[in-house]
């Protein structure tokens, strides 16, 4: 007993000496910034362990360095790093309120240096000052204490050199065991769900979900560890046959497959990797749609596409945007399109319209890496239709973005932007000089019509801007412009402005109609138009236009676990003045499904086993896939987050045919989402193909 108290007590004072040193804040502050990140950002509370488990290895590794450090260098160096740290928590917190993403820091360098952050400046200045507690929780409290602790706390209790190398080795030690803990947690707990910590912890996919389960800290190590050795798993799921349900109603007329000519055995054996093996056999096990009353209704038709920024539409009002209500109901008309938000949101949506798959659920991004490697995109509308001889150019009146330099001459489209492109355009001026922030849609339309008119046929590509967030008549120059037309609504400023900053494509739109019927084409065009995503920074505005709630706690961040995903349904214009009478669809559609659909509307040759998306006007079901990956089909919505399946109304199945039907669409969602993936790493349609016309 009299040896045992001493010893004790030395204990106790090594312990309160460690807790006191300078090398320790390190440790409070990471695992105090890691907690209070996953809460204010109201993340999920049952993954706190491992986000504390993570944070505690983190901050005892770099204490570890810090107590072998020279004692003033040391200092600093913590200083330094607890402002990084702090930075970096802040920019992930207004990443995600901004841009409705985290952003892993590494691999996604190469975008973030391409793209004009400047043109979110308002935006974020707008967070900033709805998030200042976040600022003060994040910042300023960690960076004070910081402060406070390390130069201006008197009595500091200093180590002899040896014994701070005894510590070092303690605190390593210590990381090591804390990792192993939560490697343990994360592998063998029995977790369920579609999205788990264990299956999480093996991808570079799903940023947001790799927050919520595993932490910030786990994401960027991860972000580093992908980026620098590669992905332990691939993530396709082994192929199933006849996993597609189509309709069962008999066809009076017998219509040919929407198919080519491939052999997918021959080519899945001589397959270079596993990928494109995997690819080879799902191709030949999926089910092609065939061909239909509507096959070549357009043939021959000069295209005009466009994606429209930010677009919802909720906004159309047959009085304040009649040209919009005009092109939306009296052609063919979606009532169940949704615009759902992935990857990279502009990118990502611009991805899904253009080449009818969906984009890689992380970096680097899809649209991107296909201009850099030079994919090979036959089904494009510009490389198809410009094998006929049309005329295709793209414009966007804006800098370049995402590498659209590469991208997009890539799809087929002679591309015309502010930089970077062989004939650059000229933007519209303020008497300032300076080009408009935003640039208006109607002065684009306006400014290059001549350009195509005469070259027909036509297919002409235009990325919009107007309504570019944030919405506000101080940040956004196309809302400053309209305000007359909006002010007597009975909105809030925001969404007014909002609507207002649409009104630029109303009148683009307008304007566009009427040349084409003093030119006399109205009637062999082509409009087509698709929203790359709702203005998803800025749900309420939303709400307030549909005169309905969307959700509750998590609208702000658009979690959709308790969102309702009708927030997403939107408007998907296909029009032309050739149609006597609307061709009402009341099939739940997705982005996805445009260019497939629109390609048999032109008569083109395409393979529908080969997309992510189907033709709408076809015998097949459509299925539409949320960030989250919840899906809706026709049959119903099933919620990921609680494993449920809720049948549509007027459907009635056993639950032993809700089980089944769930696995195969679970099972076609995830081949679904990896197939843009694949086909740019692989360049799967070269192999194929080849790079003739088929």
């Amino acid at each position: 007993m009299n040896t045992f108290w001493p010893e004790t007590q030395n204990i106790r004072r090594k312990a309160v000496k460690f807790a006191g040193s300078e090398e320790s804040l390190m440790i409070y502050l990471i695992v105090y910034l890691a907690a209070a990140f996953h809460f204010y950002m109201q993340l999920n509370p049952f993954s706190i362990g491992i986000v504390v488990l993570a944070s505690l290895s983190a901050g005892l590794f770099v204490a570890a360095i810090l107590f072998v450090l020279p004692d003033r260098m040391g200092r600093y160096v913590e200083l330094i790093l607890i402002i990084l740290i702090s930075l970096v928590y802040l920019g992930e917190c207004l990443f995600k309120v901004t841009l409705q993403q985290f952003y892993p820091i590494l691999s996604g360098l190469d975008t973030a240096a391409g793209n004009r952050l400047t043109d979110y400046k308002d935006a974020v200045i707008q967070a900033c000052v709805e998030n200042l507690p976040g600022i003060v929780i994040l910042f300023v409290f960690p960076v004070g204490i910081a402060v406070v602790w390390l130069f201006l706390r008197r009595n500091r209790m200093d180590y002899s050199i040896k014994r701070k190398k005894k510590v070092a080795a303690v605190c390593l030690a210590s990381a090591v065991f804390f990792h192993l803990v939560m490697i343990g947690i994360i592998q063998l707990y029995p977790w369920e769900g579609d999205f788990t910590p264990k299956s999480l912890y093996k991808t570079d996919l799903y940023t947001d979900e790799q927050v919520e389960q595993l932490g910030l800290l786990n994401m960027l190590r991860l972000d580093v560890i992908h980026t620098v050795s590669g992905v332990p798993d691939s993530g396709v799921p082994q192929v199933r046959e006849n996993a597609e349900e189509v309709s069962n109603e008999p066809e009076e007329t017998v219509y040919d497959d929407n198919v080519l000519d491939i052999d997918f055995a021959s080519m899945q054996a001589s397959a270079a990797t596993e990928d494109a093996a995997w690819l080879s056999q799902y191709f030949e096990s999926v089910t092609p749609t065939s061909q239909n009353e509507y096959t070549g209704m357009f043939e021959g038709y000069n295209v005009i596409f466009l994606t429209a920024e930010g677009f919802s539409g909720y906004v159309i009002d047959p009085e304040l945007t009649p040209t919009l209500y005009k092109l939306s109901h009296e052609g063919f008309v979606f009532s169940n399109f949704y615009s759902t938000l992935h990857f990279t949101s502009t990118s990502g949506g611009e991805f899904q319209n253009l080449t009818g798959l969906y984009p890689k659920a992380g970096f680097p991004v899809s649209m991107t890496e296909t201009g850099k490697r030079g994919t090979y995109l036959p089904f494009t509308l510009a490389n198809r239709l410009n094998a006929k001889g049309y005329t295709s150019i793209g414009y966007h009146f804006n800098s370049n973005m995402y590498g659209r330099e590469l991208s997009h001459p890539n799809l087929g489209y002679e591309w015309r932007q502010a930089t970077e492109c062989s004939r650059p355009i000229e933007r519209e001026l303020a008497e300032s000089g300076k080009p408009y922030w935003p640039q208006s849609d109607d002065y684009m339309i306006e400014q290059t019509f001549a350009d195509y008119v005469d070259k027909q046929p036509f297919n002409i590509y235009y990325l919009t801007i107007s309504a570019h967030l944030p919405y506000g008549y101080d940040s956004n120059m196309m809302s400053a412009r309209n305000r007359e037309l909006v002010e007597g609504l009975p909105y809030s400023e925001k969404t007014k402005a909002y609507i207002a900053a649409n009104m630029e494509l109303e009148k683009g739109l307008t304007w566009l109609v009427n040349k084409l019927e003093e030119t006399g084409i109205a009637d062999k065009t082509l409009i087509v138009m698709a929203p790359d995503h709702i203005p998803y920074s800025d749900p309420d505005i939303l709400e307030e236009l549909a005169g309905r709630s969307f959700g509750g706690s998590g609208l702000a961040n658009l979690d959709e676990q308790d969102v309702d995903l009708d927030i997403y349904r939107n408007t998907w214009i296909l029009w032309s003045a050739s149609m006597k009478e609307p061709v009402e669809v009341d099939k739940v559609c997705s982005q996805v499904d445009i260019l497939p659909t629109v390609l048999n509307l032109l008569g083109e040759e395409y393979d529908s086993r080969m997309l992510a998306g189907v033709d709408v006007l076809s015998e097949a079901d459509p299925l539409v896939v949320f960030t989250s990956n919840s899906w809706k089909t026709d049959r119903g919505t099933y919620n990921r987050f609680t494993g449920t399946f809720t049948p549509a109304e007027g459907v009635e199945m056993s639950e032993e045919e809700k089980n089944v039907y769930v696995e195969n669409m679970k099972y076609l969602m995830q081949c679904r989402l990896k197939l843009g993936q694949l086909i740019i790493e692989n360049d799967c349609y070269r192999t194929l193909m080849g790079t003739g016309n088929f």
